[in-house]
């Protein structure tokens, strides 16, 4: 069978691209369909300023009969592609039907893009921003997925490896029950932390949002300094995706650690708002907002999902991690029980003291997903993403 790709640049192809997943999905109950409005926000360089440094492309696919059978993105975040060995772009928002043909056609229409304006290799399926939201392809925990987290068929990983992607490392995301009491040795560790005076802890308001800004990308670009291919965070970007979650925060999630008056540390989590979406279809109307808003009097949020948690590298081993979840811990009981669980997603094969981290407080294996490289000359030495070494600059 023939299949066409059409480029996505008008509403109708725009409103396609979205469709997609509503088609190919229909009946699976572990589907919850993103909002279509984040997904054009991707695209949209009014809304993403990834496009001040990258540029990206989309296309649908169609069947012979003119059916929805598939889509994919490609882009260049110019800032990261230059940093690696083989000059790197991304593919990523896949979905294809059942047919390896249809799925290869996506992959070349990608890499052949991607050729023509110098890359050399590809990772996917990633997406046109930061790592926390549709990052990687879900290959173990077939579950209703969070807010920001990818969710696909099985038969996906099967197309990806057959084309020739090797996995470039694997991302964990561990569940903790809030019902059950953290282990012994953790929470002591937190309430001694807690106490100390030398330490103080401050959730994000928004009245003081320009500092708790400037204390995020502070300890951001020292946590993360010793990450492969570490560039430092952009304060606009930061600035602006904090604009556009605004009606999502709860400021009482994001907690700050400060050693007298340095900021050394950071956790932000959000509710689960995929147990709201749900109900949505990606497409909010009147009739599913009065749902939602009788619903929501037996409050439909009960999960939640820490998306990114740093401490600057001399604080690393004090135990600060412990004193963060003590304070949020607090807040959880202050709203009388509603949340049962909190989601750590998601911690990298390469980063094993963040893992140790997730051990220590006692969270179980929820589900894995896999970020997956492609070299476009198929001679060139493949490497997976190396971990970290910590105090040190060196690869390990």
């Amino acid at each position: 069978m023939a299949y066409r790709l059409i480029e996505v640049n008008d509403k109708t192809t725009r409103r396609a691209f979205c469709d997609v997943m509503r088609v190919l999905y229909k009946g699976d109950p572990n589907f919850i369909c993103p909002l279509d409005d984040m997904i054009d926000g991707i695209f949209d360089p009014a809304r993403n300023n990834y496009f001040t440094h990258g540029e990206a492309i989309r296309w649908i696919m169609k069947s012979e009969k003119g059916e929805l059978v598939g889509r994919v993105a490609a882009f260049i975040n110019t800032k990261k592609a230059f940093t690696f060995s083989q000059p790197t772009g991304g593919m990523g928002f896949f979905e294809c039907i059942n047919n390896k043909d249809a799925a290869f056609k996506l992959f070349d229409t990608c890499k052949a893009w991607l050729q023509e304006r110098g890359m050399e290799a590809m990772d996917g399926p990633i997406n046109f921003g930061e790592n926390d939201n549709f990052w990687g392809l879900l290959v173990d925990g077939f579950m209703p997925q969070s807010f920001g987290m990818n969710y696909n068929p099985p038969y996906y990983r099967q197309f990806f490896e057959d084309y020739g992607f090797k996995p470039y490392f694997e991302q964990v995301t561990n569940h903790l029950d809030y019902t059950k009491p953290f282990p012994e040795r953790f929470w002591k560790i937190a309430e001694r932390v807690s106490r100390n005076p030398e330490y103080n802890f401050r959730h994000f308001s928004w009245k003081k949002s320009d500092k708790f800004i400037a204390d995020f990308i502070e300890v951001y670009n020292d946590a993360w300094q010793f990450h492969e291919n570490f560039t430092p965070i952009d304060a606009s970007i930061l600035k602006a995706e904090l604009t556009q979650v605004k009606s999502l925060m709860v400021p009482e999630f994001i907690w700050f650690a400060y050693h007298q008056d340095e900021p050394i540390a950071f956790e932000v989590m959000f509710p689960d708002l995929n147990q709201v979406i749900k109900y949505f279809n990606g497409r909010p109307n009147l009739w599913t907002k009065l749902l939602v808003a009788l619903k929501g009097k037996t409050k439909l949020c009960n999960r939640t999902r820490i998306t990114v948690m740093g401490v600057k590298v001399h604080y690393q081993r004090f135990g600060i991690e412990s004193g963060l979840f003590w304070h949020m811990e607090s807040v959880m009981k202050n709203l009388h029980h509603q949340y049962k669980e909190v989601e750590l997603s998601w911690v990298g094969d390469f980063n094993p003291r963040m893992q140790m981290i997730h051990e220590a407080t006692g969270a179980k294996f929820g589900k894995k997903h896999v970020t997956y490289r492609l070299l476009f000359n198929p001679d060139a030495s493949y490497e997976k993403r190396s971990a970290m070494k910590y105090g040190t600059r060196e690869k390990s």
